[in-house]
Parts: C-alpha cells; structure tokens; sequence
C-alpha cells in the first residue's frame, strides 16, 4: 500500500461530536498516537481522509485509486493482514458497518461500496464509536502504542539521581526529555516521554501514561494512570484516565478525570471536574445525534471539552459535561451538562462568542506556539458557527 484513505463513518461521526466538527474521525487521539498515525505506522502508507467538505482543505484526501478505511478503526497487525487480502472488488464488512474498500480518485462518498462483493471480518474490530470510547480505550491503546513506537529502539536514560523509577524496562524516553525528581511508577502500564519534554520536580506518574512531544508536566502534579498528554500542552494537579488531544493546557491545581480535551483549550486554576454521581447512578451525556442527553452506562465519566474553548478560575464541571467548540466559561456555581460551541458566560447564563472576537483569541493563542491562524482555520470555525447556530437557544441573530 502507497496510501490509504480513512473516512469518516456517517453512522459513527455524529456520535463523537464535538471533536469531529474540527477534525476528521481518524484525526482522534487516542493512546500515544492519532488514529491516522497508528495506521501510517502499521501499513508504511501515507494516510489521507475522506472528510466533511468544509474539513477537507486541511484534511486533503487521495487524488487517486486507493485503500479507503473506516476512520473510526483502531488497527493492529492483524487489520493489516486481512487489508492485504481484500480485493478491488470486494468491501470489508463488520455487521452493517463498513470497514474497508478501494474508492476511485474521483468518488466522493463510499456508496461504491455497496456494489462490491462482501467480505464479513471474522473478528470484531475495535471501533471509536462514543467520545468516551476515547478515554475508555486509552489504556489499552497506549500499550499497543508503546510497543509500536519503541520496539527495537534504547531509551534515552534517566540522568538524575533524584529522579525515583520503578520497572525502568516498561519505561522509553526520548532525545532532550529532562527529568527532575520525579516519580516514575511502570509497574501497572508503560510510561513513554516525548522529544523534547519536561517532567519538573516533585512529579508523580503512574503507568499507562503518555507524554506526547513538547509538553510539560508542572511541579507537583500527580497523573495517574490510562492518561495521554498530547504535544505541546502543559498540566499540573491531579488527572485520571483522561486524554487532552495537544496544545492543551491544565497547568494548575484541580482535579480532570475521565475527561477528553481537545486542542488549543486551556483550564484555569483549580479548576474541577465531577466524574461520579452522588448517587453512583450511570452517567448521561449529551448526543448531538440524538439531540437530548443519552445514558453512557457509565459510572465515571467526566468533562468533553471540544477544540479552542476555555475556562476561568475555580470553574466547577458536572458529570458527564459536554463543552462545544469555541466557548468561554467562567463565574460562580456549576455550568448546565452541555454548553453548545461559541457560547460566552457560566451558571448565570450565556451570550454569543462571536467569530472576530473568537478569531481575536485564536490568533493570539496560536502566535504563543509559534503557530499561524491561516484563512482556512477561519472558514472552518465560520462553518462551525453556523452548524451550531440552533443550540444557542439564547441568541436568535448568530
């Protein structure tokens, strides 16, 4: 395989929004690694996506006879096993749900498919089909990551003599990491360290953990395990099984657990996140597919915070909270469970984050990174706005 074109699932991307209205399905993080980087990795191919259309300038797609994969596959040796066998005339099959056929250069859909000979996958695929499918599946994700991206590779070595490590054999460092008395428990997981990343002193982590290129761990914090810190993001306090995509940052006390947290948010001081019911009951969530909140069968689950929004000091999230894209929260006492996208306010109610003064924030966050707000990035979150305009039952001119 030259290339593979991994698309989105419609009967899948609608459940995991709000992370799919700014990225494709397979553009999720979770484990170490991006779903598109996993199966770069597995199958030595470039990866593009089939994507909606207002994503597809920044997610560009093959302009030729190629492998289209569900994007919502999180893929092993054994997916690239039965890929080699598939022929162009046939589509891979799990139920109903498509896997994998061969779409033409100029098809924008997969309805080819249905023409196709199928194939039915003799073993069930793992599939990201619910936001917190992202935090549930991290464990076991990091592990097979890990083994992925290390194998055959030396760890680079501790290099303080303050630093405490238990099971250094489950633990890879990369090139310009600096470690400084810190705490580094593998016994339960892996702990990998990216290129170029700090883990400043007094620092307790438990395995399975990830810290992704460029990021930081601040004095103090305790991670505990099933946790992704994605490149380029900086956290402290206290987080649990959670996965923060990159360019994130949490980097003062509170507590985030079971959560998701796109890119380019940020947590104010101390701020908390509930993920445990009073009563134990299980969690419900909201669904944008459903258009009301839905029952996860979960008993911990925590905050879902889509890309680009943030909140002020000592903010306080509810169980099973959804945030949107784009919005700003802040003030006293506890938000309600879903804050739609570019929504500005708190508990005591919201207005409109309007795009030029989103926009005015977007530049001056991304100019922090060294990064460029590009024109394409604006007609994205202008698509964004209007898709999410019904939500904002407050603002009837948005």
């Amino acid at each position: 395989m030259n290339s593979i074109v991994l698309f989105d699932d419609p009967a899948i991307r609608g459940s995991l929004l709000p992370f799919t209205f700014t990225r494709p399905v397979a553009d999720i993080r979770v484990g170490i690694l991006k779903i598109s980087e996993k199966w770069q990795k597995y199958t030595s191919a470039d990866a593009f996506f089939l994507t909606q259309d207002y994503l597809q300038k920044k997610f560009p797609r093959a302009s030729h006879f190629a492998l289209a994969i569900n994007g919502a596959w999180l893929p092993d040796g054994d997916s690239v096993k039965i890929l080699e066998k598939l022929a162009p005339s046939q589509a891979l099959y799990w139920g109903k749900t498509l896997l994998a056929a061969y779409i033409g250069e100029t098809e924008k859909n997969l309805a080819s498919a249905s023409e196709k000979e199928p194939v039915q996958m003799e073993q069930e695929p793992v599939l990201v089909q619910k936001t917190w499918n992202i935090f549930q599946f991290n464990a076991a994700e990091l592990r097979k990551d890990f083994a992925l991206i290390t194998k055959g590779r030396v760890s680079q070595p501790v290099n303080d003599a303050h630093t405490i490590v238990y099971s250094p054999e489950n633990i890879f460092i990369e090139e310009g990491a600096k470690i400084k008395a810190a705490v580094l428990n593998a016994e339960g997981g892996p702990i990998y360290i990216g290129k170029n990343t700090e883990i400043q002193e007094g620092s307790l982590i438990r395995g399975p953990f990830a810290l992704c290129e460029g990021s930081t761990v601040n004095m103090g914090a305790k991670l505990r395990g099933d946790t992704t810190v994605g490149p380029f993001s900086k956290v402290g306090g206290e987080i649990s099984n959670s996965v923060i995509f990159g360019y994130s940052n949490k980097g003062h006390e509170g507590f985030l657990g079971n959560s998701v947290i796109g890119e380019w948010c940020n947590l104010g001081a101390d701020t908390n996140t509930s993920n445990l019911k009073n009563n134990y009951a299980p969690v419900k969530l909201w669904d944008y597919t459903k258009g009301g909140f839905a029952n996860t069968g979960l008993q911990f689950c925590g905050l879902m915070m889509g890309d680009h929004s943030k909140c002020g000091i000592n903010t306080m999230f509810n169980t099973g909270t959804v945030v949107g894209v784009g919005s700003n929260i802040f003030g006293d006492g506890y938000p309600r469970n879903f804050i739609p996208s570019f929504a500005w306010g708190g508990a005591a109610g919201f207005s409109t984050f309007t795009i030029p003064k989103f926009e005015e924030t977007a530049k001056a966050v991304y100019g922090r990174r060294g990064k460029e707000w590009t024109a394409i990035d604006k007609e994205i979150m202008e698509q964004i706005f209007d898709l999410t305009k019904s939500y904002r039952i407050w603002d009837k001119t948005s």
